[in-house]
């Protein structure tokens, strides 16, 4: 059988609906029983959306001689950032569940059986969707029927569920598996990074071990109820397997076009208000298409294309805000919530730049990013810090996804505490970050007996230690001085002596290979009291310790 047959004959059998899950209503007796198996459960990921059936070539990723390698490797290869996002989920899955023995081999089955591997890798840097990926609405029209369970959060509609995501997952199953893959404080299903660990998660449950080939077709199964849905996913798996998996620039993927319930033609996404079945035929090119694509599908399908194919589908994204051309007066998205998207605290030294920069995400009401948005960053505090630029206080537009990173921020001369707080006006709660300077230049006393002698005799050793930046400062000038309470000479109490015996009560040392410096011996003297010892570093670091005269 070649690719293109065996592709039809999977093209032919359809979806069923996830176990648990009411049949919708124009469902034909009988349609989805062939396809029923053991295995699932009712929180299956995707809701019994429809997946795509096209098949990895019959031959290996390398071509024979003549053959043309770039077509292949579209044709089967997998973005970087996506195949990034399997091979991490897969490691750290490796050390948090070891006896289950997930490969990275079958999430990327799985990504490209629901959404070809986000639409041909049409994601960000950090691994987010450009647009949305929705299924279709599940109604039951044709599909499962699940009653809305998210408010709309994840896919906008707030009367029924849509599966999201390059992993394909219905809110209420992310709502218990959802995962943050890239640690960036959120679970974003339409994350490539979170959603292939929670898929990970999800096949791994149970204490499936998946070198075991019955906990396997069960985890699959678990995905999506359909005999289909798993030899197709199989066959995926054993493509990657043995070495058909080949790394591709994002956005240069494959887009599938074979779809389980038929839709073969990528279209958008219905606005998430249109919960009627879409439309499944082409027109003339005019609106009212024929009566499979026509005036039902345009107004219940979402936009008709030029030749009339509408109905949304797996990684089919939804159109961006003002790309609908039947409602021209779509709203902007607004600002709803500011979120933390990077560590909460940093500290640095002195004079030094902070390592971490302060990244927030803005998003809608349904956690949709915010883009060409400003944020402001501003420190607030006395320590001298200021952004790379000399200033307090730098805007930054959001990108794509909704981000914003703050400038590079550097340490002033003072150790303490200060906030950088970012903000994007009223009526949203600003994001405060904390940080911490702290002195570059250490000095401590080594050991903490106290510091006693009898009048007329002598102290104990005394050590000190400096630091630069954590590390011992070498060769690093120390003072050594008996002080009174004022800071002034004080030409009394104990002392240091000279070769010939004579009191010194100020020495210049310097500190050893390991940053130590050792004091001379200090001689009591005769008068009982407190006295004061400090020492003071070239950079003006202090430490001062009490002498007690007995």
């Amino acid at each position: 059988m070649t690719a293109a047959v065996a592709a039809a004959a999977m093209a032919a059998l359809t979806a069923s609906q996830a176990p648990g899950l009411s049949a919708g209503p124009e469902e034909a007796p009988g349609k989805s029983a062939p396809d029923q198996a053991p295995g699932g459960g009712e929180d299956s990921i995707t809701g019994g959306s429809p997946y795509y059936t096209d098949l990895p070539p019959l031959e290996s990723a390398n071509p024979s001689p003549g053959g043309d390698l770039e077509d292949e490797a579209d044709e089967s290869g997998i973005p970087a950032t996506v195949l990034d996002a399997y091979k991490q989920a897969e490691a750290r899955l490796a050390r948090s569940n070891p006896g289950c023995n997930l490969e990275w081999e079958l999430l990327a089955a799985i990504g490209r059986v629901e959404s070809g591997h986000a639409r041909g890798g049409d994601v960000t840097a950090d691994g987010t969707t450009n647009n949305p990926i929705l299924g279709p609405v599940l109604n039951g029209n044709g599909f499962a029927k699940i009653t809305d369970t998210d408010g709309g959060e994840y896919d906008g509609d707030t009367g029924f569920d849509r599966a999201v995501g390059p992993m394909q997952f219905i809110p209420s199953t992310w709502a218990t598996w959802g995962s943050d893959g890239n640690d960036d404080g959120e679970r974003d299903p339409d994350n490539v990074y979170d959603a292939a660990l929670a898929a990970g998660r999800y096949l791994c449950a149970g204490g499936r071990d998946l070198s075991s080939q019955s906990d396997l077709e069960a985890a699959i199964l678990g995905y999506n109820q359909s005999e289909s849905y798993l030899r197709t996913v199989l066959t995926w798996y054993d493509f990657y397997k043995e070495g058909g998996a080949e790394s591709v620039p994002d956005g240069s993927g494959a887009d599938p076009g074979d779809r389980s319930d038929g839709i073969n033609t990528p279209s958008p996404s219905p606005s998430p208000s249109d919960s009627g079945k879409p439309g499944k035929g082409g027109g003339d090119g005019d609106k009212s298409g024929d009566k499979n694509g026509g005036k039902n599908g345009g107004k219940n399908g979402g936009k008709v294309g030029e030749n009339g194919d509408v109905g949304p589908g797996p990684g089919e994204p939804s159109p961006p805000p003002g790309d609908n051309d039947d409602d021209p007066g779509e709203p902007v998205p607004t600002i709803a919530d500011l979120r933390m998207a990077s560590p909460q605290s940093s500290t640095a030294y002195t004079g030094a730049d902070f390592a971490e920069r302060p990244k927030v995400r803005a998003v809608t009401s349904r956690g949709a990013g915010v883009s060409a948005k400003t944020v402001t960053f501003t420190i607030r505090g006395q320590t001298g810090a200021v952004f790379a630029g000399g200033e307090k206080s730098a805007s930054v537009t959001t990108d794509g996804s909704g981000y914003a990173t703050a400038p590079v921020v550097r340490a002033g001369q003072l150790a303490g505490d200060f906030t950088i707080r970012a903000s994007v006006g009223s009526g949203v709660s600003p994001v405060d970050f904390a940080a911490a300077v702290e002195a570059s230049y250490g000095l401590v006393r080594i050991g903490d007996a106290a510091l006693t002698a009898a009048a007329g005799g002598e102290f104990g050793a005394v050590e000190a230690k400096v630091t630069y930046r954590g590390d011992a400062a070498a060769e690093a000038p120390v003072t050594a001085a008996m002080v009174t309470e004022a800071g002034e000479p004080n030409g009394e109490g104990p002392y240091f002596a000279d070769a010939e015996g004579d009191p010194v009560r100020k020495l210049n040392l310097t500190t050893d290979a390991d940053g130590k410096v050792t004091l001379p011996t200090i001689h009591a003297g005769d008068v009982a009291g407190t006295y004061l010892l400090r020492l003071t570093t070239s950079e003006g670091v202090e430490l001062t310790l009490e002498l007690t005269v007995e």
